[in-house]
């Protein structure tokens, strides 16, 4: 299967969607896609109040260019739509040692997947009490880095990571320090992505103790009767790209329903509820993501009457967004090369071919294998330029050796697109970079943050000598020159 439901309105295996008929504006820039701060000026496009052919010229291309202000306008709300509660940035939507201390100096909390996202945000000066560590598979070196750094959560995920676990806190404790605090992640048999949510035998995955077969209960009374651990609370993530708030709501209402039977069980009250993230965004002018303050009053609504009716004080509740703060303010800029038009058939009116031209650029899947990967939908513009030419159906390809190598499918570009040009694929600021490989060789893009006028490198480019240096015969040979970027 090629559709995934990670891809935006792709949950229920459908093939992606044609083109359409053609806009009437090729240039235009919808406000739900494209960054805040992003305008035409004269025809080209500008980000952060910088013309992208200046950005190009001075930082190359394949180049991610990330609106700050979009970045940290939309924390911001998310922290004022759940003032009172803990945000949690999900960084493996995208981190490096700038956004880690974006989002430590905007007063968010983080959360980190593997141990070495943690040691990044603890290089960059992270408060270590502010950071929550996921994953279903913990190294104990993982968890000991953890625990040594003092950090606020570890989200206990499989029996087995308590084994782990246990031993390491008790040695801090035995040290004098307090015992370790805990999440138990409950996998409550709901699978939620863009609109719709299926409430069936989704227990079935690698992730978290199955509420359905008891073991996240028995997980939790586990943790409260081991004297080195602390139970704070209950986790739990639905899925990703959620459009809708009802699968949220569903999944408050089993978790809520774990808090009253963990009481049953122990006697104890847990104080923190963490409902994960994937809320959506808009790839594409027909997606309608939900604001930060509609999710806000409603999980807030369910989780209040779900304790009322379990008779339980509300708990202190924590989102994970990251996508919905890092995806929409980040544009990829590609320059084109190769233009090659294949006839497909005929359009209907007899003698008359159907054309669609393959724009070739110098990035590809290495760089954003989303849609390769999910069949995810992006969308892009001529960006150095306007164009008053007639529109002619178009795929975005890269520049690799392979034929499912494609970042846009199906979209109409103004007919005379030639090489040269740099076309902007928008809203590619989660998962593009941090999913980014070495395929074929090609080196990852550098990153680059605009904020009124100004661009600051906060990636560099990736050089041949950086992955040369990692190759045992080679590694020793004289700087080498590469044939391009």
């Amino acid at each position: 299967m090629r559709a995934h439901p990670a891809g935006p309105l792709h949950g229920g295996i459908a093939p992606p969607q044609a083109a359409g008929a053609p806009p009437t504006d090729l240039g235009a820039l919808d406000p739900k896609v494209w960054p805040r701060s992003a305008q035409r000026v004269g025809g080209e496009l500008h980000l952060g109040g910088r013309p992208v052919t200046d950005l190009a010229r001075t930082h190359g291309t394949p180049l991610f260019v990330l609106d700050e202000q979009d970045f940290r306008g939309r924390a911001a709300e998310f922290a004022t739509a759940f003032e009172g509660a803990d945000v949690h940035y999900a960084s493996k939507a995208f981190l490096c040692g700038r956004v880690a201390r974006w989002v430590a100096d905007d007063g968010l909390h983080l959360d980190a997947c593997s141990g070495n996202e943690l040691t990044l945000a603890l290089a960059a000066g992270f408060p270590p009490e502010r950071i929550a560590l996921h994953g279903n598979n913990k190294s104990v070196g993982e968890l000991q880095l953890a625990v040594d750094a003092g950090i606020g959560h570890i989200v206990v995920d499989s029996f087995d990571e308590i084994d782990r676990l246990v031993p390491i806190a008790a040695a801090r404790v035995e040290a004098g320090s307090a015992p370790v605090p805990v999440l138990i992640r409950a996998t409550v048999g709901i699978e939620a992505h863009t609109h719709e949510f299926i409430a069936t035998a989704h227990e079935d995955q690698k992730f978290g103790f199955s509420l359905a077969t008891g073991d996240a209960l028995a997980a939790a009374v586990r943790v409260i009767r081991e004297p080195h651990l602390q139970l704070t609370g209950l986790h739990s993530h639905i899925g990703s790209q959620i459009f809708d708030t009802a699968g949220f709501e569903a999944a408050a209402h089993r978790v809520v329903g774990l808090l009253g039977q963990l009481r049953q069980a122990t006697g104890e009250v847990l104080a923190e509820l963490n409902l994960g993230g994937g809320f959506g965004i808009a790839y594409l002018p027909e997606d309608d993501p939900v604001s930060p303050q509609v999710i806000a009053e409603r999980l807030r609504a369910v989780i209040a009457a779900e304790c009322a009716a379990q008779g339980l004080p509300v708990p202190r509740l924590a989102i994970e967004p990251g996508r919905a703060i890092a995806g929409p303010g980040t544009v990829t800029l590609y320059e084109v090369g190769t233009i090659k038009p294949v006839r497909l058939g005929s359009s209907g009116a007899p003698g008359t071919p159907l054309v669609r031209n393959y724009v070739s650029v110098d990035g590809g899947m290495s760089d954003n294998i989303r849609t390769a990967l999910y069949d995810a939908s992006y969308t892009c513009v001529l960006a150095n330029r306007e164009s008053d030419a007639p529109p002619a159906l178009c795929r975005v390809v890269g520049k690799h050796c392979e034929s499912g190598d494609i970042l846009v499918r199906d979209l109409w570009l103004p007919s005379d697109v030639q090489p040269g040009d740099l076309l902007a694929v928008a809203a590619t600021g989660a998962y593009c970079w941090s999913m980014a490989s070495n395929y074929n060789y090609l080196l990852k893009p550098p990153v680059v943050a605009v904020r009124d006028g100004v661009a600051t490198e906060i990636v560099r480019r990736q050089r041949l000598s950086d992955v040369f240096a990692l190759d045992a015969v080679l590694a020793d040979l004289p700087d080498p020159v590469g044939a391009d970027r």
